[in-house]
């Protein structure tokens, strides 16, 4: 089939991949980003934003979840909106463990293919929150999937979501932040709703700089690959998946910190703070995570300068390390006060190529530096599986019981191999399977809560 345009190519790919497109690596590290953002997502309705706002944020609340390059956090816009159509569709057969992986590779996919055509996305974004753009196409492609819509009605819903994408990154480091993930999910499931009741948009929106193309300086979109030969963007890179919940440049810096303070106190020591003269960032020109005194959780979750004094004070960051109590410690303002910032030439904003050195001075001007250039947990060192399922028990341990988290450990690592989606759906409500609902305007209610 010979595609004449851009949106009409992504069309064709959410609505002709089926399941026996989905590769071995592809799979193995779908399941992954499923497995740790259902864990995130646990841990974050325990966030004063969740309570807040629980319709909008389940997912984001901690800054927790995975990151993709360019730079987006795919899953958080897709998984609650495929769990919940799962279980409000009715649904003959029921959809399966691969019908679910199906329908959440498409819309990561999605966001992946539309973040390849910037340049300007391949670095750190300034103004607009990219979960919030791709996030609101990758929520309506998986929503689009599971509801069966035909090629022309999954073209309508794309277009529709554009009208509903784009959030500032003036936003980044408050409590608003959570609301764009949120938004993404809730407005891409909408949009493919309306689709499917005959709304309509215009069928070349990611084609056109005045379309899809607003959000990016340099757009340049390009028709996708014929499904015979078609290769995910899964296959080929993989996804970073957090250690503590905080932006994710500052793991650079965390992981840099813990070489130096490694250096600095033997076996059960303290840092020694009162000897400590100087300690240097060589970062890239971030301006959104340069926050030298942050007051509140969302402010530390996105400070270059706090994350490394968390770590060279306690040795490790952890959920704990955002709360007021810690932030606010005189040990830490004191650290704090001694950072500076430098930003070397050669280290651009990019998460495929930064890299951090912390150089902390004493009185006697003895220097200790140390280099991170990858992470553990970086999608080019991804942390192990053990060490996700670890993530993910201590994420869920104040909200599931033990045997109710290990049965989702189990029923996401065989998920290719489950019949009935209700099985899982039924763990993460906490309860027995539930008749489905019957018609839009219930689900339309139940959309709201995710």
């Amino acid at each position: 089939m010979m595609l004449k345009s851009v949106t009409e190519s992504f069309a064709n790919m959410i609505h002709g991949l089926k399941v026996g497109h989905l590769t071995d690596p592809v799979i193995r590290r779908s399941k992954r980003m499923i497995l740790d953002t259902l864990g995130v997502g646990f841990l974050g309705t325990n966030t004063e934003v969740f309570h807040i706002a629980s319709q909008y944020s389940k997912i984001h609340s901690m800054d927790f979840d995975d990151t993709w390059h360019p730079a987006t956090h795919p899953s958080g816009a897709v998984l609650p909106v495929i769990t919940a159509l799962s279980e409000a569709l009715p649904q003959s057969p029921k959809f399966s463990g691969l019908d679910l992986l199906l329908a959440f590779n498409i819309g990561i996919e999605v966001q992946g293919q539309l973040m390849h055509f910037s340049k300007e996305a391949n670095n750190i974004p300034k103004r607009f929150h990219p979960p919030s753009v791709v996030g609101a196409l990758g929520s309506a492609a998986a929503a689009s999937k599971l509801l069966g819509l035909s090629l022309t009605k999954c073209q309508e819903a794309l277009a529709i979501a554009v009208s509903h994408a784009g959030a500032p990154m003036a936003n980044a480091a408050t409590q608003t932040k959570p609301l764009h993930v949120g938004n993404a999910a809730r407005f891409g499931v909408e949009a493919a709703f309306l689709a499917m009741l005959g709304l309509q948009a215009n069928k070349q929106i990611l084609d056109l700089k005045v379309g899809f193309g607003v959000f990016y300086d340099n757009y340049s979109p390009k028709v996708l690959p014929n499904l015979a030969t078609y290769t995910w963007l899964l296959d080929q890179q993989d996804v970073a998946v957090k250690r503590f919940p905080a932006h994710l440049a500052t793991h650079w810096v965390a992981e840099a910190a813990e070489s130096v303070r490694k250096r600095l106190v033997t076996d059960r020591g303290q840092l020694p703070i009162d000897h400590i003269q100087r300690i240097v960032l060589r970062i890239p020109d971030v301006p959104y995570v340069n926050r030298p005194f942050p007051d509140s959780e969302h402010e530390a979750r996105h400070s270059f300068q706090y994350v490394a004094c968390a770590m060279l004070l306690d040795g490790d960051v952890t959920v704990p390390s955002f709360h007021h109590s810690q932030i606010n410690r005189p040990q830490v303002r004191e650290l704090l006060k001694k950072v500076e910032l430098e930003h070397p030439l050669d280290n651009l904003p990019s998460f495929n190529t930064l890299y951090c050195e912390v150089s902390v001075t004493l009185k006697g001007g003895v220097t200790f530096t140390e280099r991170c250039d990858t992470f553990y947990g970086h999608w080019r060192k991804p942390l192990s599986q053990e060490d996700l399922q670890k993530k993910f028990r201590a994420n869920t341990s104040r909200t599931l019981p033990n045997d109710t988290a290990e049965s989702i450990v189990k029923v996401v690592e065989k998920l290719e191999d489950l019949e009935d989606c209700s099985v899982l759906t039924s763990l993460l409500k906490g309860s027995s399977p539930q008749r489905p609902l019957q018609n839009y305007s219930a689900y339309d209610h139940s959309i709201r809560s995710l």
